[in-house]
Order: C-alpha cells, then sequence, then structure tokens
C-alpha cells in the first residue's frame, strides 16, 4: 500500500513553534551540561593537585577564549535550569498544559536564562 502524502524535506521552511524549540534547545543544553562536567573536573583536579596545579589551571582559565567557552556552559546550565524548572512545574500540575501556557512558559524560560547569562558574563569577563 502507497501512501499519497506530501514530505516536506526542507527544514528552513518548517516554522517551529516556540514550545518546540525550547524542548529542542533543553536537550541540547543538557547534552552540553553533561560535556561540561568533565571539562570542569578536569580543572578542578588540576587545580587541586598542587599549589602549581592551581596556578596552571589559574593560567587556564584567564585565557579569553576559555572564559568565553565558560560563560558558554554557565548559559547552557541556565537554560536548561530554567527549562526544567518549567517541565516540573507542568509535570506537577502548577502549569496548565496547554498551547497558550507552553508557548508563554517557554517565552518566560527564554528571557530569565537571556538574563541569567548577561550577569554570568558580566561574572566571568
Amino acid at each position: 500500500m502507497k501512501k499519497q502524502r506530501p514530505v516536506n524535506l526542507d527544514l528552513q521552511t518548517i516554522r517551529f513553534p516556540v514550545a518546540a524549540i525550547a524542548s529542542i534547545l533543553h536537550r541540547v543544553s543538557g547534552v552540553i551540561s553533561f560535556v561540561a562536567v568533565g571539562i570542569l573536573l578536569w580543572l578542578l583536579g588540576i587545580s587541586l593537585s598542587s599549589p602549581e596545579g592551581f596556578a596552571q589551571a589559574a593560567a587556564i582559565m584567564n585565557s579569553g577564549f576559555v572564559k568565553f567557552i565558560f560563560w558558554g556552559i554557565l548559559t547552557a546550565l541556565a537554560y536548561h535550569t530554567c527549562a526544567g524548572i518549567r517541565h516540573l512545574m507542568m509535570d506537577f500540575g502548577m502549569i496548565e498544559e496547554s498551547l497558550a501556557a507552553g508557548t508563554r512558559t517557554a517565552q518566560v524560560a527564554m528571557v530569565v536564562t537571556v538574563v541569567l547569562s548577561i550577569l554570568a558574563g558580566v561574572w566571568v569577563w
């Protein structure tokens, strides 16, 4: 049986709703946070190994590129936390499960993340 339905494989023509973008970003930020744990534990291990190791870790953190990476890690963690709280509130029934509420809470999570990201950037730099 052959189905005659349209297939759109051009992702640039598909317009995702805000809640779908929030869900995708939540998964991406989770992967980034998972990888960041390894990087941060490595840096912590160096800094706790000896006084010379601490100086080496401090020198690593003084690099502009590393500060940018660290800011990205903090931003991903902030978004993952905000979106996770949003999901928990919806799971516990504190927020109704409707399209309007999903869109509104996704927008709130993104705005809060932008504010936290700016604050993290000020703190890192």
